[in-house]
This record gives C-alpha cells, structure tokens and sequence, in this order.
C-alpha cells in the first residue's frame, strides 16, 4: 500500500527528504516559539490580575500574531527575490 493509501509498494523516502523534513519541522516550531514569546511579553501582564485573557490582551494578541505573519511573509518574499537575482552568490 502507497503512502496515500492507493496500492502499490509503501513509498521509502530517501535520507535527503527525511532530513529536509525534519529541518523544515525545526524551522517552523523555532518560528512557533518566538511568536509565542514575543507575542506573549508583548500583550500579558506579568502580575497575572485575571484567570482569563481579557479583551484588550486578545486584541494584542491577534494584532501581535497577524503582524508576525505578515512580516515573515514579505521577508521570505525578499529573500526569494535576493535569491533569485544572484544577491546571494547566484547558484
């Protein structure tokens, strides 16, 4: 049975898509952890008044995460852009 689960012999990734994989998955909880730590040293009080989050620090939060994204995105786009026009030593 396929990895898709269409017959056929199970697919056997190679050592190279397994090790991009798990780089690709380290990047991403790397990103994951400082949005959190960022985000949170940002938007809660460290006194901790209430059990909940409270309007004004979900409001933060939301903002605080959409920003994040957003520049991640354009800076991934400049990257690509760099990458592409040689900037980066031109492979």
């Amino acid at each position: 049975m396929s990895f898709l689960g269409f017959g056929g012999a199970p697919a056997q990734p190679s050592e190279a898509k397994i090790a991009a994989a798990e780089a690709e998955l380290d990047l991403v909880t790397d990103m994951f952890n400082r949005l959190v730590d960022n985000c949170h040293q940002k938007c809660i009080s460290k006194s901790y008044n209430e059990g909940d989050v409270n309007k004004n620090e979900s409001l933060c939060i939301d903002r605080c995460v959409s920003k994040y994204f957003e520049v991640n995105v354009k800076v991934g786009e400049n990257m690509q852009k760099l990458g592409s026009s040689g900037a980066f030593g031109g492979r």
